[in-house]
């Protein structure tokens, strides 16, 4: 376990707005920072960081915290792994005890499938630069390709043995288990066989925006016409193809340092073009642009410069997808290298500088490219040529920026010699129609929302509702805080029309760890001096000890509060809140699982607390009638957008305390 003192220093030191940074692209909005959300896709920003408070607010999603619960959140890392990930940034010496067999053990299933994963990414290095086969066949290729020994190593590149269960041996022999082996991809299983995925390929490490190992990418050396050029991991939970951009991890900060990235298709364009000194570059691995992955690179600079060869029939298929890009409200410029000539090759003979002064000569803006491109595919035909300046404005109609699209329509007028009036009525149609779809889709969420109130129902008994939920939640931690349960979060996703949509997934979860990260969403801290110190120490308890003992912890609490405990364990069966529904707080008690307890008790606590920052700041408004409250009006907007979000997480409507 890590020691007390780290964690202090840890939580001393780390600054929340350059943890962030190195996600999100963070521009100043007065004394705070703003930018994207990086947990839903969003046009406008509504993501807030307070280098003051060092907190941050995501108002789209309901998500909250600090340095440590945005690593959480963000990088799925349990609380240990975001302590050392902020240890190491800030150079802070980790004070922990060896981890015990049984310790490995209890490792929760990603925590476990990232370990294979980091294993095998050793492991495939290792073979590649310690053994004669690696050195003969991988590095030659490395060589080959004009890779240095520091590249390969920044890079983590590696081989796998032409030996069928050679990698799959030794990760049993290490104590990694064969389901994990399995769920990674790393080795495959049949029945009583199990064998290598990437037997005899030179091996490409895919890491995540934070530096961890996701899957691997394999490329064949012989030229057999029944194998895959490449092969890359298979779907699983730590790696979704789209939602991953290889170089990520090495390109981050020359990205937003230089306010652009270049984007190429392949593991060896990117590797070759940090070799000549461009760093600001990542690959979609041969994949279809992703909206996630279009995502990842809007947290860091809203231009791209996408990287094509010259195949004109890849050409055309490659930028249909970059439509995305203009929809996010990013800058895309487009740059092709001379016929026969890729990012790797041509990296490969030009000079830094060479390459620069290049991209600077060539690279056009994305609009006029595809006006030029389409202009010279339609060869004079009339009706190839009208499909086309339709296809035009329709990549004009994504960009929200009024003053961008009106731009690009006289450019295209021009390019395309075509009456402006003619593309601003075609503009004007499409844009019309998207309108009226968002306007219904708007209305029929208000109407989800009404407020139903039934005035003749009246509270026949006052209570303390703030009270009792931080009641609840210290007896919830007492009974359940060591306990890993499932627990259902709303995600979003992409369907196969590319429309957003609302997903349920099943999570598991330690519930002190969960009602943790919850509070901090919201800046919670209880209110109660009595609950907020047992809740301090117990969660503090929870995250030094695997197992929650009642009488050990009891022997550690001052007397007062283990008198207090032990009163809130004894009510356990006792009706503790009455007329909950009365005054619109629903918990669920016997009938419902833990999880669904755990959530509607932390959601029914931040419901209460924002409805109350709401009564604040309207009273601030009323009282400040000559200054400007435009900033307030936002944030009361903000808020009541996130009571929307906890009546659809709670899957009923609630109205306003008074």
């Amino acid at each position: 376990m890590i020691s007390k003192d780290t964690i202090e220093k840890v939580f001393e030191t780390a600054r929340v707005e350059e943890v962030i940074g190195d996600f999100v692209q963070l521009k100043r909005a007065g004394s705070n920072l703003k930018g994207l959300s990086p947990f839903v896709n969003e046009k406008s920003p509504s993501f807030m960081v307070s280098p003051v408070k060092q907190i941050w607010k995501d108002f789209s999603s309901g998500k909250g915290g600090n340095a440590v619960t945005f690593l959480m959140e963000h990088e799925h890392f349990t609380y240990p792994e975001a302590i050392k990930y902020l240890a190491n940034k800030y150079n802070i010496e980790v004070e922990e005890t060896v981890q015990t067999d049984e310790d490995v053990a209890q490792a929760n299933e990603k925590e476990s499938m990232y370990l294979v994963s980091e294993f095998a990414q050793k492991y495939f290095h290792h073979s590649l630069l310690e053994t004669d086969e690696g050195k003969a066949i991988g590095l030659s290729y490395f060589k080959e390709r004009g890779f240095t020994s520091d590249t390969i190593k920044k890079f983590g590149l590696g081989y796998s043995p032409e030996t069928w269960d050679a990698f799959t041996k030794e990760a049993l022999g290490k104590g990694y288990k064969l389901e994990y082996l399995d769920k990674t991809g790393l080795s495959i299983v049949k029945e009583d066989k199990q064998f290598d995925r990437f037997k005899g390929r030179v091996m490409f490490p895919i890491q995540s925006m934070s530096g961890r190992v996701l899957g691997f990418g394999g490329r064949i050396l012989t030229n057999d016409k029944k194998a895959a050029k490449y092969l890359n991991s298979p779907e699983s939970d730590i790696y979704h193809k789209s939602k991953v951009l290889y170089g990520i991890f090495h390109a981050k900060q020359a990205i937003a340092k230089l306010n652009n990235c270049y984007l190429v298709e392949g593991y060896t364009d990117v590797i070759q073009m940090h070799q000549a000194g461009i760093e600001n570059v990542v690959a979609s691995s041969g994949t279809a642009l992703t909206p996630d992955q279009i995502r990842l690179i809007n947290r860091l600079t809203p231009n791209i410069t996408v990287l094509f060869d010259g195949d004109a029939a890849g050409l055309r298929a490659s930028i249909r997808g970059i439509d995305l890009i203009l929809e996010a409200g990013m800058n895309v410029k487009v740059c092709t290298f001379p016929d026969g000539d890729d990012p790797d090759s041509f990296a490969r003979k030009t000079s830094h500088d060479d390459l620069l002064l290049y991209f600077e000569e060539n690279a056009k803006d994305f609009i006029q490219f595809k006006a030029s491109l389409l202009m010279q595919e339609a060869n004079n035909d009339p009706i190839k040529k009208a499909d086309l300046i339709r296809d035009m404005v329709v990549s004009i109609s994504k960009i929200p920026d009024r003053i961008k699209r009106e731009v690009y329509i006289k450019e295209c007028s021009r390019i395309m010699d075509i009456s402006e009036d003619v593309l601003f009525n075609t503009l004007a149609q499409l844009i019309k129609k998207e309108l009226s779809e968002v306007s219904k889709q708007f209305k029929e969420e208000q109407k989800a929302f009404e407020v139903v109130k039934n005035d003749n129902t009246q509270p026949t008994t006052k209570v303390d509702i703030q009270y009792e939920l931080e009641h609840k939640i210290i007896q919830i931690l007492l009974l359940y805080g060591d306990k890993e349960v499932a627990f259902e979060d709303t995600i979003l996703t992409q369907n196969n029309e590319g429309e957003m949509i609302e997903v349920k997934e099943q999570n598991s979860h330690k519930v002190f760890q969960r009602i943790y990260l919850s509070l901090q969403e919201d800046e919670v801290e209880l209110a109660n001096p009595v609950f907020k110190a047992i809740y301090n120490h117990l969660i503090s308890y929870f995250n030094e000890n695997e197992v929650f003992e009642l009488d050990k912890y009891l022997m550690q609490l001052p007397e007062d509060l283990a008198q207090e405990v032990t009163t809130i364990l004894m009510n356990e069966e006792r009706e503790v809140l009455h007329n909950w529904e009365v005054q619109q707080i629903f918990v669920k008690q016997k009938d419902a699982t833990i999880g669904q307890y755990v959530t509607e008790t932390i959601i029914t606590l931040r419901w209460y607390l924002v409805n109350n920052i709401i009564e604040d700041l309207k009273n601030t408004i009323s009282n400040e009638v000559t200054s400007d409250n435009s900033e307030t009006l936002e944030m009361v907007m903000a808020y009541l957008n996130l009571t929307h979000i906890f009546s659809k997480n709670l899957g009923r409507v609630l109205s306003r305390y008074h």
